[in-house]
């Protein structure tokens, strides 16, 4: 599977399309990030929603590298179990090397300043918030990505709604007060978590939320993939 896996990366590299991802989550970051330095916390809460969408284009741009025959071929070497965990392997695996880049991003272009007031969080407490919203986002981005992907809902057109439905619903369901936000991961809750008071209770609840999300879907797009052969 680790071939499996190294094949998918490799692929996703030498043909251009990891590009595309990559200069769109630079761009939001850069024109996020231009308006003014932020505590780490609060700003980086923002970049993990603002990266949503990004990476779960990204997930559904590698997933969709592969063809068809290709794929089948994979899960006759390998297994039907070990070739779809590889694609969400290695999209798991350009989520983090992407959430990487926009932890250190904002320090190149001078985003983010450290505590200004008495009140204000230290360094490593902001830090360790953001690295947690980013972290938050990803498992979440794949598997909306995956949902979105040739494998699972066949036509081109249906991925893009697929997306287009998962990265607005997660802010538009987020910014409700009702029981329905429970639909979305929690990003908006995350970035709104990072600006106030981020107590341990609600941290671990949050991040349930968002696995529990997570399991839900990727269950979504196995189940999908069956249907589809």
């Amino acid at each position: 599977m680790n071939a499996l896996v190294r094949l998918r990366l490799a692929g996703f590299l030498r043909t251009g399309r990891a590009l595309a991802p990559l200069l769109a989550g630079l761009v939001a970051l850069g024109i996020l990030y231009g308006g003014g330095r932020a505590q780490p916390a609060e700003a980086y809460g923002v970049s993990a929603v603002v990266l949503f969408p990004v990476l779960a284009w990204q997930t559904r741009i590698l997933l969709d590298i592969e063809p068809d025959v290709q794929r089948r071929l994979a899960q006759v070497t390998v297994g039907v179990a070990r070739e779809r965990a590889a694609g969400l392997l290695a999209a798991g695996v350009t989520a983090l090397v992407a959430v990487s880049v926009a932890l250190v991003f904002p320090w190149l272009v001078g985003g983010v300043t450290g505590p200004a007031d008495p009140g204000d969080r230290s360094l490593l407490a902001g830090l360790t918030l953001g690295l947690w919203a980013h972290l938050l986002v990803v498992p979440s981005a794949v598997a909306l990505g995956a949902l979105a992907s040739r494998a699972s809902v066949g036509g081109a057109a249906y991925g893009v709604a697929v997306l287009a439905v998962g990265g607005v619903g997660a802010v538009v369901l987020g910014l409700s007060d009702s029981v329905v936000p429970w639909l979305a991961p929690p990003i908006m809750a995350a970035a709104r978590t990072t600006a106030g008071d981020a107590a341990a209770l609600t941290l671990v609840g949050l991040t349930v939320w968002a696995l529990a999300w997570s399991a839900a879907a990727v269950g979504g797009y196995l189940w999908r993939r069956r249907a589809q052969g």
